[in-house]
This record gives C-alpha cells, structure tokens and sequence, in this order.
C-alpha cells in the first residue's frame, strides 16, 4: 500500500545576485528545502558561480542552475530571496530578476525573504499595504514604500513570509515549508504561534 503522508517533491527556486549572499541566509533554507525531499533550483541574473559571504568575509561559490530570463514562475512552488547587503542590493537593478520576483508575488505561491532581501521586494512594487519584517535598517525604506515594518522574528502576510537576520532562521524555515507543505494559509498560523 503506498505511503500518502508524504509530501510530493516540489522545485523551490533560490534567487540571488553574483555575490554578496549571507551563506547562512542561503545553506540554512537550502537545507531545510531539501531536507523536507523538495528540489532547491539557484537562480541568478547570469550564469557561472555565486559568492557567498560570512558576513563581509567571502566562504563558498555555488553554482546557478538557470538564469533567471529563462525561468518560469509555473515551475517553481515557491521563491526564497536570501539576504547579505549586496546580494539585494543588486538583485533590484536587474530588471529580469525584479520582474520575476513580482510575477511570483502576483502569482499567488509563497515568497520568503529575510535580512536585507526586501530590497528587492521594494524595487519590484510589492510590499505597500502589507505588513514585514527585515534588517532593521530597511525599515524606513520598507515604509516609505507603503508597508506596515514590524520588530518580528517571523511575519507571515498572505503569501509573503519574512525574518530580520540569521538568528530567526529557525522561524524562517518552519514557515516557509509550512507554506510550501501545506499552503501560506496554514503559514500564517504557524508564524503566529
């Protein structure tokens, strides 16, 4: 008899810039992705390799699976937008990469950021009328763009999901996978607990 308590392998696609990745803020959701039998698929505006970064130390490379021009939104059950200070910051000049960020909001299907990644949710016009949490140096950006910044560890908004920093990883996680598992409704709940 099968085993229908599994949960189906779904794509998760990662979105980052060349370099400037907070490691933590990729490995751990990364982890936490393939961990639960998803696929974890690395999206960058260009081919080749990343650069992570330990905070303002550089640690790994990792290497993209697609560019982002050439990916669908339909192939993937949800986005995850690493933050670290750079990765964002040039991830909001790449329009590709900006226009796909908001086809996925559009699309109804989760979206998780966290750090300084709402950058990028920002230059993609997403976030006014909706409630986050990020770096706390991006609050005021995040409020002059129409969103309600709280001090969270985790804020779930329909299908938007965001943490401040690596410490709220944890969190992030759970939330994620529970939006990607079970829907972002079922996400909303566990952020709240």
């Amino acid at each position: 008899m099968p085993d229908n308590t599994t949960t189906p392998t779904k794509k998760i696609a990662f979105l980052v810039a060349a370099e400037g990745i907070e490691q933590a803020e990729l490995l751990e959701p990364w982890t936490a992705v393939t961990d639960a039998g998803h696929e974890a698929v690395l999206l960058s505006p260009e081919a080749g390799e990343v650069q992570l970064f330990e905070h303002l130390d550089k640690s790994e490379t990792r290497p993209v699976d697609q560019v982002v021009a050439s990916a669908s939104v339909e192939d993937f059950a949800a986005l995850v937008l690493p933050g670290g200070v750079a990765n964002p910051d040039a991830l909001r000049l790449d329009a590709d990469a900006v226009a796909f960020v908001k086809e996925f909001l559009d699309s109804g299907r989760p979206v998780a950021a966290i750090c300084h990644a709402p950058w990028t949710l920002i230059e993609a016009d997403v976030v006014r009328g909706r409630t986050l949490t990020s770096w706390p140096s991006l609050q005021t950006d995040l409020r002059n763009a129409g969103a309600d910044w709280v001090d969270e560890k985790v804020v779930v908004d329909g299908n938007l999901i965001t943490s401040r920093n690596p410490d709220d990883i944890p969190a992030f996680n759970n939330a994620l996978l529970e939006a990607v598992n079970h829907g972002v409704s079922s996400a909303q709940s566990v952020s709240e607990a």
